[in-house]
């Protein structure tokens, strides 16, 4: 079994939720007889440590196998798990024990911003509150601030070549291009076409400037199915540009599409009953008036 560290699971809790590092929030919520720890002892999980402890011994370690297998299987929210200390984990003092597990993913999103310029630096600042992993890239090596390596899941790369930065992308990122020159912006579109684990392609301009981009990835020999997969130019509402051409404008219209383009429905397993069946059960139960 993995030994905790000397981290306190809420020290672990905080610096984790902050990091995007998927873990799992451990906590005995009730006890019955004899047991290692009361009510409220808690443990944070990650599939490589534990910090803090629930008493250790079988159970412990039952808690431990749950919790990454949730993590493994990806299934995030709560889950309930029962132990019978001296049935279910075969240990001596044979109380009982139940255990909520809160599943927390981690970053929901990794997101590829190219581009530090005045819309890069206001969509990441309106990124900061939700919980993606921004991958920023500029190729002016002077560009990024001491504050912005302090922000938490974002990391700043100076891009040496379009290639080798759009390589480096987990898979299912959604990349945004803006840089602060066109022929950057193209050797990074066909780059980004290139890599068919893309979520998402978007590009920063005008209409015109799309048009020409188009016309060039087509002389190329880019089919018109590859060419679809880029959304440009960004930040359109009801597929019309703002006349709002500030920067932090155009940021609000391009996170908004990122937060569609992100957005996954919550597992049902982790919302309770149906309403049909909690009625059904509800209307099971007769009362008759003597």
């Amino acid at each position: 079994m993995t030994s905790p560290t000397p981290e306190t699971w809420h020290a672990a809790l905080d610096r984790l939720q902050r990091s995007g590092v998927p873990h799992v929030l451990a906590t005995q919520v009730t006890s019955a007889g004899s047991t290692p720890r009361e009510p409220g002892a808690r443990m944070v999980i990650t599939q490589e440590t534990v910090y803090d402890t629930l008493g250790g011994g079988t159970f412990e370690w039952q808690t431990i196998n749950a919790a990454r297998e949730f993590l493994q299987q990806g299934r995030t929210g709560f889950h309930l798990e029962a132990f019978s200390l001296g049935g279910r984990s075969g240990q001596c003092c044979g109380g009982f024990v139940n255990v909520l597990l809160e599943v927390f993913p981690g970053t929901a999103a990794n997101i590829a911003l190219f581009g530090a310029g005045h819309v890069g630096r206001e969509i990441v600042k309106l990124s900061a509150p939700l919980p993606w992993q921004i991958h920023w890239f500029d190729s002016r090596a002077d560009v990024f601030h001491e504050q912005d390596r302090g922000q938490p899941r974002l990391s700043c790369h100076t891009l040496s070549s379009a290639q080798e930065g759009t390589t480096a992308l987990p898979p299912h990122c959604h990349a945004l291009v803006l840089t602060h020159s066109h022929d950057e912006d193209y050797a990074l579109i066909t780059a980004l076409l290139q890599r068919h684990d893309i979520a998402s392609i978007g590009l920063i301009g005008s209409d015109s400037k799309w048009a020409s981009f188009r016309g060039r990835l087509q002389r190329k020999g880019h089919s018109a199915e590859e060419i679809e997969r880029v959304r440009s130019p960004i930040g359109s509402v009801h597929n019309t540009k703002l006349c709002n051409k500030t920067p932090y404008a155009i940021a609000l219209t391009v996170v908004t599409e990122l937060l569609w383009l992100t957005d996954k429905p919550a597992l049902l397993e982790t919302r309770g009953l149906a309403p049909n069946a909690l009625r059904a059960l509800v209307d099971d139960t007769k009362t008759t008036q003597s």
